[in-house]
């Protein structure tokens, strides 16, 4: 049987753990998902439109097999710099990869278009490498769901989005979660009402516990932002098997089911969907066959999940551009 960790987060996977820092005046933040050592970590792009660091390296192919931490950032290009505040925390730690007596910290980011969201954008300098630093300064097992980190300033479709979470154990015993910033052209509920695309996989009432919806109408066209470029949903699905790069890639392909499960539509041109992959390799793969699909199979319903709850954290604010779910479904 297979049912949530203690937190119903992706720190359930024994030793991560997450920081959030944000600006609600700019209405935007970073997050940051490290270990206390380096950990295996894969990439697969599916948006048209994705904004990355250093995820080249990732390829199987590659020297580094590696990272000391992945970053989630709003700000479009400028958010790129939170990776450089984090690489800047590890450094001063003594952490990062060894070429002579220098240590050059691994991080690899990628970053959402939050700039058209009602914040405060006239910024004197770029803050997202502050951004970067005090999310590493925060990393804990717990942490904040919705309007919070990388999630601050994200919208959907016609409401907030926000950053959500959630774990899953394996009937192998492993353990996965995801972490998303669910900022996508798409929607994430069916039409005009409140149950979320990803109803079917709730566990424990987590988004509300509406149910499905009784039925929707395919050929409608799903509400969008009507802002190309305006968009990006981005994710890290995380697990303690022990899974090489190439194996920690195909969870991160396989997660993408979870993603289009949740937002209607996703994948398009204008946006950049990407998921990260994480390993700890604390515990062995005794099925090569089963476990790996398990292990896939996993990370998508907990990607599901984690952006249904993402949209359902979110929380009302001064200037917001769209509602919250629960300010229009549920005012009060």
């Amino acid at each position: 049987m297979m049912a949530p960790g203690p937190l119903n987060l992706i720190t359930d996977v024994p030793g991560f753990l997450v920081g959030n820092a944000q600006d609600d005046a700019i209405k935007t933040g970073a997050t940051v998902l490290l270990s206390d050592r380096p950990f295996t970590a894969g990439v697969h792009v599916m948006g048209g439109a994705p904004g990355t660091r250093e995820t080249d390296l990732l390829a199987p192919d590659k020297t580094v097999q590696q990272v000391d931490a992945l970053v989630l950032s709003g700000g479009s290009a400028f958010g790129l710099d939170a990776a450089s505040g984090v690489a800047d925390g590890l450094r001063a730690q003594g952490r990062g990869f060894a070429v002579g007596d220098q240590r050059v910290p691994i991080v690899p980011a990628a970053i959402v278009f939050d700039l058209l969201n009602g914040g405060d954008k006239d910024w004197p300098e770029n803050p997202y490498k502050a951004l970067g630093r005090a999310a590493l300064r925060a990393a804990s097992a717990d942490f904040a769901l919705g309007t919070a980190g990388a999630g601050a300033g994200a919208t959907i479709a016609d409401l907030k989005g926000g950053l959500g979470s959630a774990s899953l154990r394996l009937p192998s015993g492993h353990m996965v979660g995801a972490l998303v910033v669910v900022n996508a052209l798409g929607q994430v509920t069916v039409g005009e009402g409140p149950h979320f695309w990803a109803a079917p996989f709730e566990m424990n009432g987590e988004y509300g516990g509406l149910g499905p919806a009784a039925s929707f109408d395919p050929a409608v066209m799903p509400v969008h932002k009507g802002r190309a470029g305006a968009a990006t949903t981005i994710a890290i699905v995380a697990t303690d098997a022990d899974l090489t790069q190439a194996e920690a890639t195909r969870m991160a392909t396989a997660a993408h089911d979870g993603m289009a499960r949740a937002i209607f539509p996703s994948h398009t041109p204008m946006d950049g969907d990407l998921i990260f992959a994480a390993s700890t390799g604390a515990r062995a793969i005794s099925d090569p066959v089963w476990d790996p699909l398990q292990l896939g199979h996993g990370a998508a319903l907990c990607l599901s999940r984690a952006i249904a709850r993402g949209v359902f954290h979110a929380t009302d604010a001064p200037g917001d551009a769209f509602p919250t779910w629960k300010n229009r479904f549920h005012p009060g």
